[in-house]
């Protein structure tokens, strides 16, 4: 009698995006191991499909699949993302740019902003992003790739994609099938429980069983099993996060070059997105019901599209929070099912992302150790309430004065995590770094910036500086980004060129 104890099937709950990036990062994980993968999805099933932005993790999912920029930009119809566009959150007229890259040059250990800030005050007029090369492509419609090796950190940026979800979903789905794994097309029937509560199987529509080891939940938001089979409960994060739905609708492009930003813009109960794509445009109006009607959503998001419309707007609803336990049992619950905040930041494919090298790196046998358990969900519920609150802070700090709904964003009550960030940064300039960030220093400086928040002093370190030094060494640094930017083809160009080497 054999006492392996190790995992040998996996059945993965859902296909979408979800559950085939899973599937294929587990067929590549396991290639040498005798690890059966099993999708099981019904073709009659639609999937959410919202979020077509993503941040540049997404770049090192697929490069680990063996996949290249040109090859998956080709299969999704994708375009270049450079960071997001913020207009009128703090008010009609403002404008900035969250970038993938740094802002200026660090010296003696003391960050960049206390010496813009310091120049500033003095009464230097150039804004922030002057010197973040990410932000200066990205407003001037232009795009190459980042250095290898950069001279300096003013060179330092990043980029992810514009994508069609679904498209992705199916070139990732033919990785996985290339390599070996079984999608059985069929709705799921009833999920059958153990005397200890773990999963038994699949009993699917039609008779058949699927049985395993291991089931992974990509189910979206119904969370098949780890929600209805396995009760597991969900933590309501709506008092933070008032948006609770969204239409989405696609369109043709504008004309022009696409820009190699998302734009996303404050409406008066949420906010409206839009995204460029090869071969058509993604439109959405993310709002809170509580403050504004569907009919209301759909009028306020039908005039403001990217181009045409090509379909009938399609509602979402969801409530932000996240699953008190991602994995429970022999269940793992992996992206919609886990929990979701708003697809403000791009943040639901990272994600997916994050919790694959998760799995990856805690793959339990059929003991399922406590101890594995308890460390998944520790690590996930951290990321998730780290994520939450940077978008928390998105609505915390907007200066919109002319409704309800802004104005009670700005008055709520925060998580305490996030007051500490805020009371550091308005105190002395200084970031709070936790555990399990997807979002580092240059992109709270952004938000920051971008609603102009900053603490009365810079560091005492910096006070001292002879001005006309300063002055001079700013002045060099804009010239350095200013001129990288005349040199760079546009997005469209480079596009083109990535087209040509796609095909060749």
């Amino acid at each position: 009698m054999s006492d392996d104890q190790s995992i040998r099937s996996v059945v993965i709950v859902g296909g979408g995006t979800a559950g085939w990036m899973m599937a294929a990062a587990l067929v590549q994980h396991f290639r040498n191991a005798p690890v059966r993968i099993t999708v099981v999805e019904s073709s009659d099933i639609g999937t959410i499909g919202v979020g077509e932005a993503t941040i540049p993790t997404i770049r090192r999912f697929y490069a680990q699949l063996g996949l290249g920029d040109a090859e998956l930009m080709a299969a999704t119809e994708a375009t270049c993302k450079l960071g997001i566009r913020f207009q009128d959150w703090s008010g009609p007229g403002s404008d900035f740019i969250h970038p993938f890259g740094l802002y200026g040059q660090d010296l003696n250990g003391i960050g960049f902003h206390h010496y813009w800030r310091k120049a500033h005050q003095a009464g230097d007029p150039a804004p922030l992003a002057d010197y973040s090369l990410g932000a200066s492509l990205a407003r001037a419609g232009r795009f190459t790739l980042p250095s290898r090796n950069p001279p300096s950190t003013l060179s330092v940026f990043d980029w992810a994609l514009h994508l069609d979800a679904g498209l992705f979903a199916q070139r990732l789905r033919r990785y996985a099938e290339e390599g070996g794994c079984t999608r059985i097309d069929a709705r799921i029937g009833q999920v059958r429980l153990r005397e200890d509560g773990f999963v038994a199987a699949l009993e699917l529509e039609g008779g058949r069983t699927v049985e395993g080891d291991l089931f992974i939940d990509c189910s979206g938001f119904r969370g098949l099993v780890i929600a209805e089979a396995l009760k597991t409960p969900y933590e309501d994060w709506s008092r933070w996060l008032p948006c609770d739905a969204a239409y989405a609708v696609q369109s043709t492009l504008p004309d022009g070059d696409p820009q190699p930003f998302t734009r996303v813009t404050a409406r008066s109960a949420g906010w409206q997105w839009g995204i460029p794509l090869r071969h058509r445009a993604g439109n959405g109006l993310v709002f809170s019901s509580r403050y504004q009607s569907d009919e209301g959503a759909v009028a306020e998001l039908m005039p403001h599209l990217m181009g045409e419309p090509l379909m009938e707007p399609r509602r979402i609803g969801f409530k932000p929070g996240r699953r008190a336990q991602a994995w429970f049992k022999n269940c793992v619950s992996v992206g919609l099912s886990s929990g979701f905040l708003e697809p403000l930041e791009s943040t639901s494919i990272a994600l997916i992302e994050t919790a694959i090298e998760r799995l990856k790196g805690l793959f339990p046998d059929k003991r399922f150790d406590p101890a594995v358990i308890d460390e998944f969900n520790e690590q996930s519920a951290e990321e998730m309430e780290r994520v939450r609150d940077f978008v928390i802070l998105h609505y915390k700090l907007n200066q919109r004065t002319d409704t309800a709904f802004w104005r009670d964003c700005r008055e709520m009550e925060i998580p305490e995590t996030l007051q500490r960030k805020i009371a550091l940064w308005r105190a002395r300039g200084q970031f709070v770094r936790y555990r399990w960030e997807m979002f580092h220093p240059a992109s709270w400086l952004a938000i920051y910036d971008g609603f102009d928040v900053w603490p009365d002093r810079v560091d005492p370190a910096v006070e001292a500086l002879d001005p006309e030094q300063l002055k001079r060494s700013l002045e060099a640094m804009r010239r350095a980004v200013a001129e990288a930017v005349s040199q760079t083809p546009t997005h469209a160009q480079f596009l083109s060129a990535v087209g040509r080497q796609a095909a060749a």
